[in-house]
């Protein structure tokens, strides 16, 4: 049975002795109605439009709950900067990443997947999950030069 993700997030949070507080109902609303690839600031700087009150420390708590809970994926641009995603529900892909200006492209590519696949089975390995990142220079800032 699919769940929504507010359940999903509640059933996650009681396994784990923690409830849902009117502060964290507030950060995962504003992180489900998020499109995109976001830094924790931006998930921040959303929340704060809604309530001043939330400090920060509560947001990125919470932003590593949705982590973990499955609702939200994370990971590294190159730059030292955290990206993150909706994932519950969402069809897997994989990304390119322009290494100036951190323009974040989603992929889906069919032959990629299969490849991957072919690759894991080659060297014995059964694929549970995997990302794929793949870092250079987008259009813009390839024409911007060095």
């Amino acid at each position: 049975m699919f769940k929504t993700p507010e359940h999903l997030f509640i059933d996650y949070l009681r396994g784990h002795g923690l409830s849902m507080t009117p502060q964290r109902k507030l950060i995962v609303e504003t992180f489900l109605e998020a499109d995109g690839h976001f830094s924790a600031e931006d998930l921040c700087a959303l929340v704060r439009g809604k309530a001043s009150d939330i400090g920060q420390a509560t947001i990125y708590r919470t932003l590593k709950l949705l982590v973990n809970s499955g609702l939200a994926d994370s990971f590294d641009t190159g730059e030292s900067l955290i990206l993150y995603e909706r994932s519950y529900g969402h069809a897997h892909h994989d990304h390119l990443i322009c290494m100036r200006c951190g323009k974040t492209v989603e992929v889906y590519d069919e032959d990629i997947e299969h490849r991957q696949k072919e690759v894991a089975q080659k060297y014995g390995f059964e694929l549970t999950r995997h990302r794929m990142y793949l870092f250079g220079l987008c259009g813009r800032c390839q024409g911007q030069g060095q």
